[in-house]
């Protein structure tokens, strides 16, 4: 039963991370912490959301807009590096509230609470007629690799950012599918040394057929998502992008993620 839930959760978030460009590791991992301790969880879900950034990137990847993936991602892995020194900073400062979900003590902080706000006004800019079509010209790109690479760093939740202003950045569907894929794999390989770090020191104490299955899952859904991409219009990517936002800055703004 444990590796159907790991390999259904694994299916469904990487064939939805195809389209929207985030979600595979903020879906995946809590699944893992389920089954193993959290050092080890984090770890597993590195390894798959390389292995499968790699996969997606042999797939899509020749169709990436490569002066946007400059122009977005070499910003983006300077400011993660700013972003897990301000998260640093962060740590010492008490919560601005907690509240208990079962056992478990759910804390809020502030730099989650901000980033929240920050996606939810991407929400807004999808769902707001008047703002519709709202585009960032090309001279905008590095603001938003920066936005997104802080968002990483203190949060790991880089990858909403990123979708969310490349899908206004007047990219094509395909464009935009790859050149975000392109870019997770430019900041998975500048944190392999963290992969490999976790890998090596957890590695012999991870169930090793739970780790093949969701890799195997996660390649299955890549390649669901990217069949049924053909059937979607650049609007209803965006659509998806909206959705999946507003889950995760709900869920960063009561302290679930």
């Amino acid at each position: 039963m444990t590796l159907v839930v790991v390999g259904v959760v694994a299916f469904v978030a990487s064939a939805l991370t195809f389209i929207s460009g985030f979600g595979l590791g903020t879906l995946l991992m809590p699944v893992f912490a389920l089954f193993m301790p959290l050092e080890r969880a984090i770890a597993a879900t590195g390894v798959v959301h390389f292995l499968n950034g790699l996969f997606k990137f042999a797939l899509v990847g020749r169709r990436a807009d490569w002066r946007v993936v400059a122009r977005f991602g070499v910003p983006a892995l300077v400011a993660s590096l700013l972003g897990a020194w301000w998260l640093m900073q962060l740590s010492s400062q008490p919560p601005l509230f907690s509240w208990m979900l079962g056992q478990r003590v759910v804390q809020v902080t502030t730099a989650r609470l901000l980033i929240g706000g920050l996606l939810l006004v991407f929400v807004l800019v999808e769902w707001v007629p008047r703002w519709k079509a709202l585009t960032f010209p090309p001279a905008l790109i590095p603001i938003g690799g920066v936005l997104s690479g802080l968002a990483g760093g203190v949060s790991g939740m880089q990858g909403a950012l990123r979708s969310a202003f490349l899908a206004r950045a007047g990219l094509s569907r395909d464009a935009f599918i790859a050149t975000g894929v392109a870019i997770a794999c430019l900041i998975d390989v500048s944190r392999l040394g963290v992969y490999a770090r976790g890998f090596r020191a957890h590695g012999a104490e991870i169930d090793r057929a739970m780790l093949v299955v969701a890799v195997a899952a996660a390649f299955a859904g890549a390649l669901v998502g990217r069949r049924y991409l053909e059937r979607l219009t650049m609007e209803a990517v965006r659509h998806v992008i909206a959705v999946l936002l507003l889950l995760v800055a709900v869920a960063m703004g009561v302290g679930l993620i």
